[in-house]
């Protein structure tokens, strides 16, 4: 009998706002299990509604439009709206790719956004994936997840924010590029002289406006690269959002802030170069930039929520690496100030980092992904 996970099989995403180098986990997330189960030899492709700019794609993986009457970015009440307005025709358009590619297994990558609460069946023998990277809004849940075949979660935390069930199974994001460890002397040389980055789309729960208001006489560079996703939660919410980030940035001499986004291919690098990489979020269902930046062996400072304590693991100075929610960002910079200021224990974080992140290759993950949906 042949294993489900060397077989070769057809994989279709649906994923309305994914575009190459979008500025958001769940896109990139996306892009590294498409890239990896085409790499392991699948037929796989993304379904999006969103305009794909010039340049490279993901090797093997064929991108798909969609017709669907909206605008980028989009809120969650607008692409509900949409969708309601354009519900037969998506499917139509959804069958037609599926037969084209001939596909097995469909993979609504959310509720909403993955157009999971579409309510038409899939042709027949073709598996219904629902990809849950964050508890979907009540309007969304209830026909999205009681028509899955399978629910797959990046991590525990989901389950523990929604309504687990025995179909539910634990599928980590993946790494889009291989790890790549830094020398010795790299090390030394990054720990004294970069400075120390953040990486973040703009959304309130990623912490940024906190963050800012306590670095302005921080003694350290900081330089926070933000990017507009194709989703926000109200209109306009990240426009008001970045105003307030660059007058906070403008205020201090320390801080730069960076709005041009990072071609995917250029974050680990762009992470790479910083002496150390603190991650605001209130809330991380997973933590992607936490792990990119551990991949290229960046001590990640953040507070313990959600997954990122068991993304970055246990050992001995794990604790140096977490600041307190309850009495806010000054702790994060106290954390990363102490590290930085003690070249043995950066050396040992450091190494740790890049040790930890070995489980989140992309080929392991499609195997894991192909394992739990067959």
């Amino acid at each position: 009998m042949t294993d489900a996970s060397t077989a070769s099989r057809g994989i279709v995403f649906v994923l309305v706002s994914w575009r190459m180098d979008a500025p958001a986990g769940i896109e990139r997330a996306t892009a590294a299990l498409a890239a990896g189960l085409a790499a392991n030899g699948h037929r796989v492709a993304i379904v999006t509604a969103a305009q794909q700019p010039p340049g490279p794609a993901l090797d093997g993986v064929a991108v798909e439009p969609i017709d669907l009457p909206i605008s980028f970015p989009c809120d969650d009440q607008g692409l509900r709206k949409a969708i309601g307005q354009a519900e037969d025709k998506l499917q139509a358009q959804l069958r037609e790719i599926i037969t084209r590619h001939r596909a097995d297994t469909v993979v609504f990558t959310d509720a909403l956004w993955g157009l999971g609460r579409l309510p038409g069946p899939l042709p027949d023998g073709v598996r219904r994936v629902l990809a849950v990277h964050v508890p979907p809004a009540p309007q969304d849940a209830a026909i999205a997840l009681d028509r899955a075949d399978t629910v797959i979660v990046p991590s525990p935390v989901v389950c523990a924010e929604g309504r687990p069930t025995d179909a539910w199974r634990v599928v980590p994001n993946a790494l889009l590029y291989p790890p790549s460890a830094p020398p010795d002397e790299e090390r030394v040389r990054r720990r004294q002289f970069a400075p120390v980055r953040i990486l973040s789309r703009l959304g309130h729960e990623k912490g940024l406006v906190p963050l800012l208001k306590a670095a302005a006489d921080w003694t350290y560079r900081l330089e926070v690269r933000v990017a507009h996703a194709g989703f926000e939660e109200t209109a306009g919410s990240q426009a008001a959002l970045l105003a307030r980030c660059r007058d906070l940035a403008d205020a201090s001499p320390n801080i730069t802030l960076l709005e041009r986004p990072l071609a995917w291919r250029a974050v680990p690098d762009w992470l790479g170069a910083a002496s150390a990489v603190i991650v605001p979020s209130l809330r991380e269902t997973f933590g992607l930039v936490a792990l990119e930046a551990m991949s290229t062996g960046v001590p990640v400072i953040s507070y313990p929520v959600g997954n990122l304590p068991a993304l970055k693991g246990a050992f001995p100075d794990a604790r140096r690496l977490e600041g307190d929610p309850r009495q806010g960002a000054d702790t994060l910079l106290r954390a990363a100030g102490d590290l930085l200021a003690d070249p043995l224990a950066y050396g040992r974080t450091s190494q740790a980092m890049y040790h930890l992140v070995q489980d989140y290759r992309p080929d392991r993950i499609a195997d894991l992904f192909l394992k739990a949906v067959s």
